[in-house]
């Protein structure tokens, strides 16, 4: 049975919807082969402190000295942000879907993501993304990061809806669980046709 509340708000992640991830274990295997890095060394000092630095608690510099420039490096700071920044790509097809169906139905687009805040930037302005999105709950601006609940209460206090008017759109299922929780309508996005599908249901065609 289709969804019979007017849908008027989509919740979007950024990573693993919008665009690649930014900053994930496979990039960071990749930085580890490229600056000839300890791999254990990193990824320990990288769990120890990306959470911080994803709640708007430390600067990018700062996860960096703590994670790779703690000793002298043969690469500069600005090679290796430069590295960072240049492992997201886009998808497409989402970006193109979220666009129609906003325009066809007026809808609100908020994202809800965890990030830090120079990645957000950099992904935010480099990709285009504010040509469709309304406003941002980013963990680097709110100070939660999901799957705290909190998150998505600011965001609908922010949007100035109710949960049942919201189709989330995001690539972890238990993010998903936690919005369903608070009555957010929640999509697990694994693919473009199922996310279409899945979207129909709630009377979002294209």
């Amino acid at each position: 049975m289709e969804n019979q509340s007017p849908i008027t708000t989509l919740f979007l992640d950024i990573g693993g919807v919008l665009l690649t991830n930014g900053w994930d274990r496979k990039a960071r295997k990749l930085a580890v082969e490229t600056f000839q890095l300890d791999a254990a060394e990193t990824e320990e000092r990288h769990h120890l402190t990306f959470d911080t630095y994803e709640v708007g608690k430390l600067t990018l510099d700062e996860y960096l000295n703590r994670v790779v420039f703690y000793e002298d490096r043969s690469f500069t700071r600005q090679e290796f942000r430069d590295f960072m920044f240049a492992q997201s790509a886009p998808y497409p097809e989402m970006i193109e879907l979220v666009t129609r169906l906003k325009e066809k139905y007026k809808l609100k687009i908020a994202i809800v993501n965890n990030e830090g805040r120079e990645l957000n930037a950099h992904r935010i302005h480099y990709f285009g993304i504010s040509k469709f999105v309304d406003f941002y709950i980013s963990s680097c601006f709110v100070h939660f990061r999901k799957p705290d609940a909190d998150i998505y209460r600011i965001a609908l206090d922010i949007a100035q809806v109710a949960a049942e008017e919201v189709v989330y759109l995001e690539d972890r299922s238990m993010f998903v669980d936690v919005a369903n929780g608070l009555g957010i309508n929640g999509i697990c996005h694994q693919a473009y046709d199922t996310t279409v599908a899945a979207l129909e249901k709630f009377g979002l065609r294209l």
